[in-house]
Order: structure tokens, then sequence, then C-alpha cells
């Protein structure tokens, strides 16, 4: 260890940040109390100097007291209004207009505007006269028509602008586990976000030439007008994938596209890096060789060229820390003083967790750094236990290469993308070097010689057109296997953790074992038994210069002769080697036991669970059975109104909630396969997001009324559903489903169809799939979007018909129908269920006036505690055979 110091220092500065952001008060005291037990322990054992735990422990407390000095001055300069915003719920919002400066890019995206404001001043509706308030905003305009388009091209960053609309603050996380946009912002010290209508409530004017947002404004037009040309060389299904590649610019990518990558584990590609850095230097470099400048001028002129080519290519963490990275390597060559790059990484680290605390929760620097290290670390000592081939050599290298990204990379991915395609590998070994020496370097230099000869460019970037049709279509293929696509639960952060050590020792262990010597903590031992051996000889205790330990004998040898004990590593003891066959047994059984507890982490887990997901203004039930069987029941769907000829307002990625909210939650929980998915009707707030799960989720079988609607979306999910072969069942009254066996599923309506045939169906709500939901005890009864008259229907028939469902008891959970509206949720009908408790699954901004107040004074007169998605966000039950637990 301490031949490393500045390493664990770096590591120890990580651990005080990643405990100040991550732990309460009483678990940064337990925190700290453990750090000091282990530099305590650390110096006792000889494994650290008193000087290098000091310095650790100083980092720890240093970069905490930097996060929570860094929380407690992140507060809105608004606290008065901020309280009565939260006290007021997701519908507050208060008429502002704001004067300041524009601090990022314009971002233009069918109606869709978007920018970063400083303000300097600030009048909120009923203020006498505009407050001095320094403040950021996330600027959101809602164009009205399309020539405002060009207006809003024209917004740049340094411009000084006055904006009209509505404050309110961004969403927060309203489902476990689901994305939080406020804490996100937050991050990025924004607390407000400020919704204008119209071009016209922005008024931009020039602002100061020479302020730092102006200077950024220039390095943006240069980005654009390269990315301009990019469009000039390549056919449009090509450029925007160029441009994320060579400029960093992600804008443009097609989103299907860039699900293909996704899947395959292939974005990294997309992300400026230590690669792109490192071939630009390259190339730079080979310049100005050819200018014969001397060695000094070469490193100093690169050093230089570094932040300008990080600012051109988005300043993302990956690229600033391979900046970083790049100029102490650099300066460090020119002074003769180059380290390892492990000491590069660390000191880049520091750096950017100096300047901004947050960093360290940026899943970009969280991966760029990791994977670094572990190529630093790992590729060396895999790639020399892996044969010598002299032929094979450049794929032999590149295969360690790509087995060390992945290997390091997979804790990283499973926590936060929750799938891994075992493709990734193969996909990553072919792809990785074409694109990387090949396309890029291409796009690149076609790019510059286009700038000045646009022929010339064109030839040049004609020769990669072939590559990348063929990588789309590899690509394409391969993302398509879906028997190789594996889903994975988020697991724990010590988890993580875990996988992480588990894979550096093996690294450790590794590098034994190719080189024959031990590792520098084992050399650190021996220089301490030596001293030790000294000071009893009462000789002067100075450090000796020992490379390797072996050299020297073991002060317990006489010991292990006499109780027939093997001595040292290699000694053998029945023609058995404990350290070298025992050691490698342990880590492969560490690394089985995590996979199988990271893929099947509810193995034992014989709880029901029941959540009503916050969709908006939808329905989206997930059950997960006892046996650990997995239902969904409707998927939500965003509602659109565009008008013909108003194509122009269609935006690049818009949100939908399939794709962007329900497929990434079920994942995040370990959803690998859906045994049934109930469409309780197809009206688009219950079925859209369900074409995003059953193109991204197997589904074993469907469950419908039975009727097809003449519906865009719904005509769509039908054929994608045929197309994949998902069984379709037709469900009417009467049939049941004991799913497993504390788990019984019962259909009360709709009634069985006239001669058993499919039938058009335009009129929706009522012909929903009620279902009565029995877990354990516990029943839940899930209404669709019936009303009054249809919850009659069904009590008279389970009254009536001898042959009917017998449901004896009341119900647990009822959800209410039809969102709460006034024609749903009769007295009559919670008379009959009795339900403890009932769900309504409301969108917070819904134009319905849903929950109505009628039935709101129902379920009070009733006693029925109600818990609404758009006031409570998600609602979750956990269902055992000792009761029920509401969970939120």
């Amino acid at each position: 260890m301490s031949r490393r110091p500045l390493i664990w220092f770096v590591l120890c500065y990580v651990g005080g940040s990643a405990a100040a952001a991550g732990l309460s008060p009483r678990g940064m005291v337990y925190a700290g109390g453990a750090a000091v037990l282990m530099a305590a322990a650390g110096v006792l054992f000889g494994k650290a100097s008193s000087r290098l735990a000091i310095a650790c422990l100083l980092a720890a407390g240093l970069a905490a007291g930097e996060r929570l000095w860094a929380d407690a001055h992140n507060v809105t300069a608004l606290p008065e209004l901020m309280a009565a915003a939260q006290a007021e719920g997701p519908r507050a919002a208060y008429e502002a207009e704001a004067e300041g400066v524009i601090v990022s890019v314009a971002r233009v995206d069918g109606d869709r505007v978007s920018f970063r404001v400083r303000t300097e001043r600030l009048r909120v509706k009923g203020d006498a006269a505009p407050r001095a308030v320094r403040e950021r905003l996330l600027v959101q305009v809602r164009l009205a028509e399309q020539p405002e388009q060009a207006v809003a091209a024209g917004w740049k960053r340094g411009d000084s602008v006055v904006v009209a609309g509505e404050l309110a603050q961004p969403a927060e996380a309203t489902n476990s586990g689901g994305f939080d946009y406020r804490r996100y912002l937050r991050s990025q010290r924004i607390h407000w976000l400020l919704k204008a209508k119209g071009a016209a409530s922005v008024k931009a004017a020039a602002g100061p030439a020479w302020s730092a947002a102006a200077m950024l404004g220039r390095v943006d037009a240069v980005r654009d007008s390269l990315g301009a040309r990019m469009n000039d060389l390549y056919p449009s299904d090509q450029s925007g994938y160029m441009k994320g590649l060579v400029l960093g610019i992600r804008e443009d990518l097609d989103p299907e596209q860039f699900q293909q990558f996704s899947r395959l584990g292939l974005t990294h590609i997309l992300a400026i890096s230590g690669l792109h850095v490192a071939v630009f230097l390259y190339a730079l470099g080979a310049m100005l060789r050819l200018a014969r400048l001397t060695r000094e001028r070469t490193l100093l002129l690169l050093t230089l060229a570094v932040p300008l080519y990080v600012l051109l290519s988005g300043a993302s963490p990956s690229v600033m820390r391979a900046g970083i990275m790049a100029m102490l390597g650099l300066l460090a060559a020119r002074m003769g003083k180059l380290k390892d790059g492990l000491h590069l990484l660390a000191a880049a680290a520091l750096a950017m967790l100096i300047y901004d605390p947050y960093f360290l929760e940026n899943v970009s620097f969280q991966l760029s750094f990791i994977v670094t290290a572990g190529l630093i670390v790992g590729v060396a000592p895999v790639r020399k236990a892996m044969p010598q081939w002299r032929r094979g050599k450049p794929l032999l290298d590149l295969a360690a290469v790509t087995l060390v990204a992945q290997l390091v990379s997979f804790p990283i991915t499973i926590y936060y993308f929750n799938q891994l395609h075992l493709l990734s590998l193969p996909a990553n070994f072919i792809l990785v070097p074409l694109i990387s020496f090949v396309v890029m370097p291409i796009g690149a230099v076609a790019l510059i010689i286009g700038s000045f000869w646009e022929g010339g460019g064109q030839a040049l970037a004609y020769v990669s057109h072939y590559a990348n049709d063929w990588t789309f279509a590899l690509v394409e293929k391969l993302a398509a296997v879906d028997m190789l696509r594996t889903i994975w639960a988020s697991p724990p952060l010590w988890w993580v953790a875990a996988w992480l050590v588990a894979l550096g020792i093996t690294f450790h262990r590794l590098n034994q074992r190719v080189t024959g010597h031990p590792a520098d903590d084992n050399a650190a031992s021996g220089q301490v038994q030596a001293t030790m051996a000294a000071a009893r000889l009462d000789t002067p205790t100075v450090p000796l210069p020992i490379q390797d330990s072996a050299e020297w004998p073991d002060p317990l040898a006489e010991l292990r002769q006499r109780f027939d004990l093997p001595a040292k590593e290699g000694d053998q003891h029945n023609g058995f080697s404990y350290k070298k066959t025992l050691i490698p047994l342990i880590l492969l059984s560490i690394f089985g036991i995590l996979l199988f507890w990271a893929y099947e982490p509810n193995r034992w887990d014989n709880k029901a669970i029941v959540s009503f997901i916050d969709v908006g203004q939808g329905d989206a039930i997930h059950i997960r059975t006892p046996e650990g069987k997995h239902l969904l029941i409707d998927g939500g769907g965003t509602l659109t109104f565009a008008k013909p000829g108003e194509e122009w307002r269609a935006r690049s990625d818009p949100f939908e909630v399939g794709r962007k909210l329900l497929v990434p939650l079920l994942m995040k929980r370990g959803v690998r396969e859906i045994d049934a998915l109930v469409i309780t009707h197809l009206d688009s707030d219950h079925i859209r997001g369900l074409q995003a799960v059953v193109e991204s989720i197997p589904v074993k079988s469907i469950w419908w009324n039975g009727t097809v609607k003449q519906a865009e979306d719904a005509q769509e999910l039908i054929r994608t559903a045929l197309a994949k072969r998902i069984p379709m069942y037709a469900v009417h009254a009467g049939m049941k489903m004991d799913m497993d066996a504390n788990t019984n599923v019962q259909v009360l309506w709709p009634p069985r169809a006239v001669k058993n045939d499919i039938v058009l169906g335009q009129e929706q709500n009522e012909i929903s799939v009620v279902l009565a939901l029995r877990l354990y005890d516990q029943l839940f009864v899930l209404s669709g979007d019936i009303n009054t008259v249809t919850e009659q229907a069904i009590i008279d028939r389970l009254q009536d018909t001898p042959e009917a469902i017998k449901l004896f008891g009341h119900a647990a959970v009822l959800k209410v129908a039809h969102h709460g509206s006034r024609y749903s949720t009769s007295k009559e009908w919670l008379d009959y269920w009795r339900p403890m408790g009932a769900v309504a699954s409301v969108g917070a901004t819904n134009s319905y006036g849903h929950p109505h107040p009628d039935m709101l004074a129902r379920l009070d007169s009733a006693g029925v505690r109600l818990w609404r998605t758009d006031v409570d966000g998600e609602v979750s039950f956990s269902v055992s055979r000792h009761g029920l637990l509401i969970r939120s």
C-alpha cells in the first residue's frame, strides 16, 4: 500500500464522498469508526505506514466535508416559493418572468426547445418589483408554429434573455426505483423548471462578447458547423451515428439504432472517451512530427490541444477523465517523470471530484473510471495467462482487453441497465476495432479535409459508408437474438463492490501466478518482517530495498517443519498445492455465488407483491406471485393529440411510457418473462405502453376481452403479439386459473361472447376484463374501466348464478374503476366487496377531474382508505401467510 499512496488516498476520498452522499448521519458515524479501525489494522499488520493511514483518513474526512458543504449550499434562492410548491403538490405552478443569461445549448426538438438560464433577476406574480436572484433554471418552451423553430435556432449560449412562463418543480420519482428527474437536476444545481409557450415568450439579445458563456457559445457554433458538415458527408441514416462517434453529438442518433447498440453493450463506442482522445493525439502528433518540431514543443502543443478537443466533443465526464489523464501524462512525459496509469487515473478522479462532488453520481463517470482502472490492472495478467502465439498476438491482445472490459463493466451494467446480451463479448470483439481504428479515424479525417475540400472529404467518407452499413446490419441481427439476452434485477451496492473486489483479487492472484513474483504488498510485508528482526537484534531499523520477500527466511519455518505443515506458497503437502489450487476454487465459488444471487435474488422469497405503478393517466398493475411468476395488467399509454399538417411537432425521441418508464422498471425488478399479460380493454391509456413491453420482455400468454378495436395502437399491439406467436386467450366470466399453489385468478367480466368469436369493439370500457385475484387469503378486485351499470351486472351474476364464482369474505384491496370517475365505484359495489382499502390510478395533471368528488365521498362514507398514484405515487402491497403489508 505504501508504494501507491496517491491511489489509496483517492480511494479513501471517493469512499468519504460516497458515504456523505448515501448515508444518514448515524451511518456516517459508523462508517467513520470502521475507517479508523481499518486504518489502525493496516498500521498494526504492517500493510500501511502511519502517515498513509492518517492521510487516507484525512482524505475521507475532506471528501465527506466537501459533499456535505455542497449539499448544504445546493438550495434554491426561493425557499418560500419552494415551501409553497411542496405544500400544493405536483400541480403547483407560478407565473414568473426571469432575466438572465443562456448557459447551455438551446436544443430544438420538434415543438420543444430547452436551454438553461442563470438568472440575474426574477419576478413572480404578486411581487412588487423583480428580485435580484441567482438561480439556475431549465427553460422549456413549447413552440406554437413551425416558423418559430428558426427563431429558436438563433438562441445561443451567452445571450442575454428574458423569459415569461410558469415556474414549477421538476417531477420526482413516483415509482420505487424509477428515474428521479428532480434529483438528477439537483445534481446540476437546478431546482426549477420555467415552462413557456411560444417563441414570443422569449426575448433574446447578444450578451457580453467575452464572458465564459459567450466563449462556450462560440465552441457550440463550431460544433454545429462540424455537425452540419457531417450531414453533407454521410447519408441521413448514418450522419447521426457519425456525429455521435466523432463529435459526441448524440441528439441526432436514431433511438431505435441506439437501442440496438445498447442491447449489445456497444453504447460506449458512441461516447467520446480515452480511445478517441488517443486517436486525436496520435493524429495530431504525427502532423507535428512531420513539421519537425522538437519533442518538448510537440508534447506542449499536444497538452494545449487536449482541452480544445474536450470542449469540441461535448465535455462529458468520460472525455473529461480521458482529457485530464492525457494532459497529466503529457506534462509528466515532458518533465521526464511519467508515472503509471493508475496514478494518472487517480489524479484525474481527484481533480474532477474536487471540482464537483456530484460527478460521483454520474453513470458515465463511474463506468469510465472503473473500466479504465480494470483495464490497467487486469489486461496484463490476463494476457500473460493466455497462449503466447506470435501470429495471433494482435487478436489475443484484443481478446484480453475485451474480456477484462466485459468483466469489469458487468456489475455496473446490470445495476443501471439490467440486461446483458450473451453476444456482447463477440460483438465488442468484432466491432470495436473496426469502428475505433477504421470508421472513426476515417470520419474524423474526412471531416477535416471536407472543411476545405468538399470533394476530397466526400470521397474519403464514402469508404466508410459500406463499413457503417455492414455494422448496422450486424448489430441489428445480433440484437434480435432475444434468446441470448438476459435480464437482471438491480443488485444492491454491496454486491457490486463484492464483485469488483473479487475481480481485483483474481487479477492480483493471476499476476502472481504468471510472473512468479509476489505482489507489492508481499514485498512490503517482507520488508516489515526484516525490519522487526533487525530491531530484535538491537540494530538500526533501516528500510531495506527488498524486491522479493522470498529471499528472506521464513521466521516460522522451524515450527512448520516440526508440525509437518507446508511452508511458503508453492510448498507441497501430500502432492497438493494449497494456494495454487484452493484459492482459485474459492474465487470461482465466490463468483458463482454472486452470479446466482444476482440472477435469482428472490429465489427463496415467498411473499407476493401487488404494485399499482404510476404511469400517469392510465393503468399498469404488476403482480409477483409467491412462487415468482409475473402478471402484468395493462401498461398505461401516453396520449397524443397531433393534428394533420403538424408533423413538425414530432420529437426525435418523445417520451413513451412503455419504453421510458414501464420496461426499465420491470427489468430493474428482475422480470425476465411475463407469465400472463392481461389487457383489460384496448383503450390507449391502457395499451400503448404494452407495445414496448411485448417487444422487450418475453410474454408467455395474453388474456384480453376478445375484441379488435379499429385504432392504430390496438392493431399494432395485436400484430406484434401474433408475429411473436404469443398465445392469446379471449377470457370471459367464469374462467379461472391457479397460477401457483397460493395464487388464484378468476374472471368476473366480460360475459361469454356470442358464438365465442372475435367481435369488433369500439366502446371498450364496459367490456373491460375484471379480475378477482386471491393471494394467500387476501383478495384483490381489479375492475378495469367499468361503470356502475356493469358493476351491478357483475354483482347480480355472482349472487344469482348457481355456477358463479364463489368469493367469500370481503376484499382486501379494490382498484376503483375508470380512474375514479363519477359513474364508477357505486355504493352497491362497495357494499358487496367491503374493501379495506382502494387504489385509484390517476394522472397528476389529468384534465378529466379524476378522481371525482362524488366517488371520493362514497369511499369516505364506506370508511375505505384510498391511495392515489397522483398523490402517493406507486402503491405496493406485500402479501404473505401472515397477512397484508402496505409497502408505500
